[in-house]
């Protein structure tokens, strides 16, 4: 068992019945909706417990902390934004047609974190919990795994150490800059990402 089993196993039990899987469920339901209203700094795990409906036993089964629970959270929006990023990624079969994808992509991100009071609460937060870091830094690899694979295929006759590269890099620097925009004043954020977007679409010109 590597290190990443390892936390995965401490963090929470995993559901093996219908039941179980229920009871996750309803937790990370009412999390997600505590997290919306007064933000995951102030989310205790009895406020989660009550409004779940079962004990605090019955919640630390699952969940020893609040970090497992944010975690399991992020992980899930993760999931989303990767399939998201699969689909628009499946389609392109020229440079021009990745660049377009790919600014398409920029737009949907920003508008997600806009919209999604949680999503912005988790990220916004993540640099405080090294668990986190840790689903960030994985997400910024798999995410570039997706650009890389992409960019092989389009430069068959470039160094494919360098696509991985310059792909991890955009996945993290885009995440990065994410997380800067929804901290400060709308219209500035609004401008860094489309500096960002810019500097990208750029940098996969002169690939």
């Amino acid at each position: 068992m590597d290190e990443n089993e390892a936390f995965t196993s401490k963090r929470r039990r995993a559901p093996s019945q219908k039941r179980s899987r229920e009871r996750v469920e309803a937790i990370l339901e009412a999390a997600t909706g505590l997290i919306a209203e007064t933000g995951s700094d102030a989310m205790r795990m009895s406020e989660v417990a009550e409004r779940a409906g079962i004990s605090i036993g019955s919640l630390y089964q699952y969940f020893p902390d609040k970090s497992a629970i944010i975690r399991t959270l992020a992980e899930r929006y993760n999931a989303d934004g990767r399939q998201c990023i699969e689909s628009a990624l499946d389609e392109v079969r020229d440079m021009a047609g990745l660049r377009e994808a790919f600014g398409g992509l920029i737009d949907t991100y920003y508008g997600l974190f806009l919209a999604g009071p949680v999503m912005r609460d988790i990220w916004s937060g993540m640099q405080a919990d090294k668990s986190l870091r840790e689903v960030e830094l994985l997400e910024s690899r798999a995410n570039g795994e997706l650009l890389a694979a992409v960019l092989k295929r389009l430069k068959p006759g470039a160094d494919p150490e360098m696509l991985a590269r310059s792909a991890f890099l955009i996945m993290s620097l885009g995440e990065s800059t994410m997380r800067l925009a929804i901290s400060v004043d709308p219209d500035e954020g609004a401008a860094l990402v489309e500096t960002y977007k810019r500097m990208v679409l750029r940098e996969l010109a002169e690939i």
